[in-house]
């Protein structure tokens, strides 16, 4: 509104009349023309912005709903309210819209670009979210769009909490070219920069290819739906054309490829109110960032609760496998285990738990599988897991039943040898809390690298039934006599080396322990090394055999 000077007893434009007087004879008013102009403009842009806000909540239109609708598939809205406490979701740069004017752009800009972005709670605790909208261009990123992306992994880098990014686009925006591809390359970037500082998840909820596949790759964990969702850097056309196979999108970068056969998922779930239960159980084992520790959780599961089933869980002949995965369950709070990647590399098991409410990492070797063996694909399955759990002050807590690394030309040929270093590095480097039990077998170089106190293991048990040797004493047999008086040969050397005493008079064991013991020894251990801390020499980083 109009301020002006004037004099006692002048007129008003517009007929107002000044009758206050000031202490140096003029006073300071505001025009009565001049308002009603100003509430009228006020209103028009409440209207106007009213409008906006409507069609940035409706997406593409209830058309492109009702198509989201029938593939079975949430819209990026419908998915928030889902993962995010109710009444919890603040979004940023809701009328942000493209500033694209080629191939008739500028005709079409809908408010939010296609994604929806923000911060709101998970069970009380700050996410940062973004949730890429199908219905508007495809959920395709362009300038605008990447730049609301960025704005909210900027802001959770700032403050130290999670990203949660749900994907659901066509790609890049092909009208904005090269603008489109430094989008993708800005979102990049702030993954490497956020890497270990605060958590990142991705949940891949429709199409993700092409360069788009790169940032899930680059986060800590990606959960996929099944039917609906896959990811791949060629699709099935370009595959076709440039090696004449067939392939649909689902077997090329399906839920199930991908979480059974490249290992690139996570999880897996049958539908988006099931990925979003999952994200939101998954958050809750990890702290905001890694300046904080994890989340304690109330249990009623007593910390010195004995189990008497452990006693009798490992068979008494060494070539009989057992289920490790209900071994776990059986010492943990609640016996609950929150299995990661559960059918790819099934020989061994990583996942969350909790002992006396506080989140540990599982790392453990599954004789269900393979007997157990390391092999190219456990090996980076589990140093992944180590190396995530290290960043966020998460204990480790390992379950030995090794005989060795896989054996064959296919793994030696693999890389074995580099990739089952990875699994060693991750331990070796690892200053968190590391518990670990040897319950049978613990044999060769699988021995080392499986959290050994020559990693640094802070407490390493083993149960009566383990065995710590350098290999099974068959073989070893075999190479020291030469075939000769096998079979008393064998006896004399399981007699003397299959067993934990050896590895505990030189101290490779800290104290070999009735397995019902195993819980309350944890917990306690746990509690004590709560104040850990480790001085390692500067560096700029480690160099990790990739």
């Amino acid at each position: 509104m109009l301020a002006r000077s004037v004099r006692v007893g002048a007129r008003l434009p517009g007929g107002g009349a000044c009758t206050l007087r000031g202490a140096s004879g003029s006073v300071r008013i505001l025009s009565t023309a001049a308002a009603p102009n100003a509430l009228e403009k006020a209103k028009t842009v409440a209207t106007t912005l009213e409008e906006h806000k409507q069609s940035a909540l409706l997406g593409g239109g209830e058309r492109r709903i009702e198509a989201q609708h029938s593939k079975g598939k949430l819209t990026a809205r419908e998915r928030l309210e889902l993962l995010l406490d109710p009444g919890s979701f603040r979004e940023y740069d809701m009328l942000k819209a493209h500033r694209c004017v080629d191939f008739g752009m500028q005709e079409d800009q809908p408010p939010g670009d296609g994604v929806v972005t923000g911060h709101g709670k998970v069970n009380g605790r700050r996410v940062f979210v973004f949730s890429q909208d199908f219905t508007v261009f495809g959920g395709s990123l362009g300038e605008a769009n990447a730049e609301k992306i960025c704005k909210i992994m900027d802001k959770a880098v700032e403050v130290g909490a999670p990203v949660i990014g749900l994907n659901d686009s066509g790609g890049a925006r092909i009208q904005e070219g090269v603008a489109s591809l430094a989008g993708y390359a800005e979102v990049f970037h702030r993954n490497v920069v956020a890497s270990g500082v605060v958590p990142q998840l991705s949940v891949i909820m429709g199409p993700c290819a092409g360069g788009a596949v790169y940032s899930p790759a680059m986060t800590d964990f990606t959960v996929m739906v099944e039917d609906t969702s896959y990811m791949f850097v060629t699709g099935p056309e370009v595959v076709k054309t440039v090696t004449n196979e067939t392939v649909t999108a689902a077997e090329l970068g399906g839920a199930r490829t991908h979480t059974r056969t490249s290992g690139v998922a996570h999880l897996a779930c049958q539908n988006d109110v099931q990925a979003m239960e999952a994200v939101r159980e998954l958050v809750g084992f990890m702290p905001s960032s890694n300046r904080e520790q994890p989340p304690v959780a109330a249990t009623e599961d007593v910390p010195d609760r004995a189990d008497e089933a452990l006693d009798i869980t490992v068979p008494h002949d060494p070539n009989t496998p057992y289920d490790m995965a209900a071994l776990v369950r059986r010492v943990v709070d609640d016996r609950q285990l929150f299995e990661l990647q559960p059918n790819y590399a099934k020989n061994i098991i990583t996942g969350f738990a909790r002992m006396n409410g506080q989140p540990v990492g599982i790392v453990a070797n599954q004789p269900q599988e393979l007997a157990g063996c390391l092999d190219i694909d456990a090996s980076v399955k589990a140093a992944r897991f180590v190396r995530f759990c290290d960043c966020f002050n998460i204990p480790l807590l390992t379950f030995v039943d090794v005989p060795g690394f896989l054996p064959g030309t296919a793994q030696e040929h693999g890389g074995i040898i580099r990739h089952g270093a990875k699994l060693l590095f991750a331990f070796a480097e690892a200053t968190v809390p590391k518990i670990t039990v040897i319950t049978r077998k613990a044999y060769g170089g699988a021995y080392d690298v499986m959290s050994s106190k020559h990693l640094r293991g802070d407490f390493n048990y083993a149960w009566p039934s383990a065995e710590v040797a350098v290999m099974g004493a068959k073989g070893a047999v075999e190479i020291i006599f030469r075939g000769k008086n096998v079979e008393e040969e064998t006896a004399t050397y399981e007699r003397k080396f299959a067993n934990p005493m050896v590895a505990a008079q030189r101290g490779f064991v800290d104290e070999v322990i009735d397995p019902h013991m195993t819980r309350e020894r944890i917990c306690e251990d746990l509690e004590l090394l709560a104040s850990k801390q480790v001085h390692r020499p500067w560096k700029k980083h480690a160099n990790i055999p990739l």
